[in-house]
């Protein structure tokens, strides 16, 4: 491990990729610290906190939304939306794509035709930025955290607005040079510093925290679980990433003269947990509009209607509709089953690819190339989309479980499980890969090679 990690940077071309990515990571979490001038920013932390604590609809909201901009959100510097109206707006085109045949013919046209894709995904970033600046901006200055002189003034609104916005578009870009000069995909290693940028405060409270004469406070037992647990969620989100249900291939033989091409065997990998980390995040996003609606609708029949069937019908779907009650966790459940299987339907396409073996002059042995091929492809891929499905919804639960068992804040909880624990294990697993890549390449042993084959290959730097 220690040879390859010195391999990585006797290599120029490969040291200088990663420099390069640490150099704009950098950036990223100076312009993190650069608040929005206008705003208390004592008491949105304050109100963080609290939401991290009650555990309310919006504080999840909240919580959610700053995964994808490393805790800016909460104190609304210039990256306070981070990356997430550009994720939301490729996840749209993503989805339109295979909708819409049109989109899908110009998707395919190549690097032209996905240019165009990528300046409409620009423009509905931009326009995702300002509804959801504006959006944000409002709820703040309606809890009193814009200074007065600022509220009521529309200069202000547009210069916050603007400067949310730029900072969101600087962070694609970011992301893009990276893509370009770095290594790893750069919004996706962006997302991944911000989460792991979180880790030393959860750190910070547990050591705060840690009483083991108190009943109250954090004790032996509850760190022991916290640290077995991550060890647990860490080792079983890196197994089912990498998972995969290997289809055997055999190609035929094809006799040119009096030679004999063909006939090897190989096999065809098909991804245990092929919806990535999307199923979670469209089932934790969706789940938060009914825990919204269903509070704002008790808080208005306790004002309206006290004591009547309607308040108490209200108020046992608002608390029921809570974050880690019992029907909150079987909706989001069933939710990420739900996504599971129509990511799949969206993105994996079982007849197109019957055909491209068709085409090379590959089966599966014992079934005939074509339709059969296809329902058998589709049949397996349902069967182990369940597999990955159950193990999304364990990483979704876990958090929410140690949240209300131990009496532990998200903040601290959400790194044994949920959307920012599979991006981390994700990113970090593609860096790896890539850095193993760049070391076989020039005769280098990666990571997990011996530490003896490197040595023909030091020369090849």
């Amino acid at each position: 491990m220690l040879q390859a990690l010195v391999n990585v940077f006797r290599i120029a071309e490969l040291r200088t990729k990663i420099l390069f990515t640490l150099g704009m990571l950098a950036v990223f979490r100076i312009g993190h610290w650069v608040p929005l001038p206008g705003l208390d920013q004592t008491l949105l932390a304050k109100q963080f906190d609290t939401f991290d604590t009650e555990g309310s609809a919006a504080g999840r909201m909240a919580t959610f939304v700053s995964v994808f901009s490393g805790g800016a959100f909460g104190r609304s510097t210039i990256f306070g939306l981070g990356v997430m109206p550009y994720i939301s707006a490729s996840i749209i085109f993503q989805l339109l794509a295979s909708v819409l045949p049109s989109l899908k013919t110009l998707q395919n046209e190549g690097p032209t035709g996905r240019q165009k894709i990528m300046e409409w995904t620009r423009l509905t970033t931009i326009g995702l930025c300002i509804v959801q600046g504006i959006g944000w901006l409002s709820y703040i200055n309606k809890l009193g955290m814009v200074q007065s002189t600022y509220g009521m003034n529309p200069v202000w609104w547009i210069m916050a607005v603007a400067a949310l916005t730029a900072g969101c578009m600087f962070l694609m870009w970011l992301g893009e040079q990276i893509d370009k000069h770095g290594i790893g995909n750069g919004v996706s290693l962006i997302i991944t510093a911000g989460i792991l940028t979180q880790m030393p405060g959860a750190i910070e409270y547990m050591y705060n925290n840690f009483n083991p004469r108190d009943p109250q406070r954090i004790g032996w037992s509850s760190v022991f679980f916290i640290l077995a647990g991550f060890v647990v969620v860490v080792a079983g989100s890196v197994l089912m990433t990498v998972a995969q249900r290997r289809v055997p291939i055999q190609q035929a033989k094809h006799t040119r003269g009096r030679k004999v091409f063909g006939g090897q065997r190989s096999y065809l990998p098909l991804r245990v947990n092929h919806g990535g980390v999307m199923p979670v995040i469209f089932a934790s996003s969706l789940m938060i509009f009914p825990s919204v609606i269903l509070s704002m609708l008790s808080a208005q029949a306790r004002v309206s209607a006290p004591g009547s069937w309607w308040e108490q019908a209200s108020q046992w779907l608002s608390t029921n509709f809570g974050n880690g009650e019992f029907i909150y966790t079987v909706c989001e459940v069933v939710l990420i089953y739900f996504f599971s299987y129509f990511w799949i339907t969206v993105q994996f396409n079982p007849e197109e690819m019957s055909k491209q073996l068709r085409d090379h002059g590959s089966f599966i042995p014992g079934l005939r190339p074509g339709p059969r091929t296809a329902e058998y492809l589709e049949t397996v891929m349902e069967r182990i989309t369940y597999v990955g499905a159950a193990f999304l919804a364990v990483i979704a639960v876990a958090p929410m479980v140690v949240n209300r068992s131990l009496n532990i804040p998200y903040s601290v909880t959400q790194f044994l499980g949920g959307t920012g624990l599979l991006i981390v294990v994700s990113v970090v697993l593609d860096v790896i890969q890539r850095v193993e890549a760049n070391l076989l390449m020039r005769n280098y042993a990666g990571f997990l090679g011996p530490d003896e084959s490197a040595k023909g290959g030091r020369t090849a730097a």
